[in-house]
């Protein structure tokens, strides 16, 4: 079975950036599938600006035609907290012990590995591939530093060759594009064109997300 690829987020609202980065993983892996999973109620952030269901109908709306990638709304069908080691500890399940699973992680949330629930078992059931975000330093005396040493894949073929517990560094080409800079862009009246595919902003307009009017176009 191929490797398994996950990126997760709240997704609030998908934009280009958290979709050229799925593509950019993907390729760098040799075309794999890769499965964005939108959380339900994201632990370290506040409530999000649209529902679970307005989310996932917005993902579905942005990779509508494109191969390579795919939802999983497994966190927002299991519902309450969602938390990675749950999720990766249900697809272990799910898909054997020999199966290449990995999960994709901004160098952000890499840098705060070491406050999430249970994150000492991560590498066990997964690989991580950390993606370098433009001003983001780790600190070199940190457990999620440490970890990035120790674990440390050469190259990206290296996550084929076993299940779990290597740390790929990328450093592709970054889209500086927020979903909270567009829900702020929204929320004042100033359009969003070409920071999400046109799909989903249509459909944000069309159901007044983020403030936005249904009967002015952006």
């Amino acid at each position: 079975m191929p490797m398994h690829v996950i990126y997760g987020g709240t997704f609030d609202p998908v934009h280009h950036g958290h979709l050229r980065l799925a593509l950019e993983v993907s390729e760098r892996l040799g075309n794999v599938l890769v499965s964005l999973v939108p959380c339900h109620i994201p632990p370290h952030r506040g409530q999000t600006g649209a529902t679970a269901a307005q989310r996932l109908r917005l993902l579905e709306l942005a990779i509508a035609g494109e191969p390579d990638l795919r939802i999983d709304d497994r966190e927002l069908r299991r519902g309450g907290a969602s938390y990675t080691a749950d999720t990766l500890r249900q697809l272990r399940g799910e898909l054997g012990i020999n199966v290449p699973l990995a999960i994709v992680l901004g160098t952000d949330a890499f840098a705060g590995l070491d406050r999430w629930k249970e994150w000492q078992h991560i590498p066990e059931l997964a690989h991580i591939i950390v993606v370098q975000r433009p001003g983001i330093i780790l600190d070199p005396d940190g457990d999620p530093a440490r970890l990035l040493v120790k674990n440390a894949a050469g190259s990206a073929g290296a996550l084929h060759g076993c299940a779990a517990g290597r740390v790929l560094k990328l450093n592709p080409p970054w889209l500086d594009i927020s979903a909270t800079g567009i829900r702020d862009r929204i929320s004042l009246g100033q359009s969003p064109r070409y920071l999400a595919p046109d799909s989903v902003l249509a459909e944000i307009q069309h159901m007044g997300l983020y403030g936005a009017c249904p009967a002015k176009n952006f």
